[in-house]
């Protein structure tokens, strides 16, 4: 993942964070310190949007090109910052989840290409009685194994 995307991720995953109660103060405090340099540092980019529906692609992108268009991709103690607050969230098992099945009953199941922070496929209680094909998980934000 690009430098920006990292960010924008972050912002995400620490917005959702503080709307569940599993999220721990070390997320919480991890948000706080990414969300205090990004006021600080980029004041025309508006968060807003990432924070009011974290889970929106479209909205993470916008903010990754924001975030990109004013020079937030070169900021080493922001991606530093975004970094530890993905690790954090990971620890506490608020990261998003990519894919999340329960109790699903099917001949087949095929899934391509997700990219969560947390847990890239997870199947509850699954009967399948033909192939499964998963393919291209990407789980960790910043995780260097992966092409990003």
């Amino acid at each position: 993942m690009d430098p920006a995307t990292i960010v924008a991720t972050a912002v995400a995953v620490g917005a959702a964070a503080g709307l569940t109660d599993t999220a721990k103060q070390s997320v919480t405090d991890a948000y706080a310190a990414l969300k205090g340099l990004l006021t600080r540092r980029y004041r025309d980019v508006d968060l807003a949007q990432v924070e009011a529906d974290p889970d929106a692609a479209a909205e993470r992108e916008a903010l990754a090109g924001a975030l990109e268009a004013y020079g937030a991709a070169d900021d080493h103690e922001l991606l530093t910052t975004a970094t530890e607050l993905i690790s954090a969230a990971a620890r506490a098992d608020v990261g998003a989840v990519g894919v999340d099945l329960e109790m699903v009953e099917a001949a087949a199941l095929r899934i391509s290409r997700v990219t969560a922070t947390g847990t890239g496929v997870r199947v509850h209680g699954g009967r399948f009685s033909g192939d499964i094909h998963i393919e291209d998980i990407d789980a960790g934000a910043g995780d260097s194994s992966h092409p990003g």
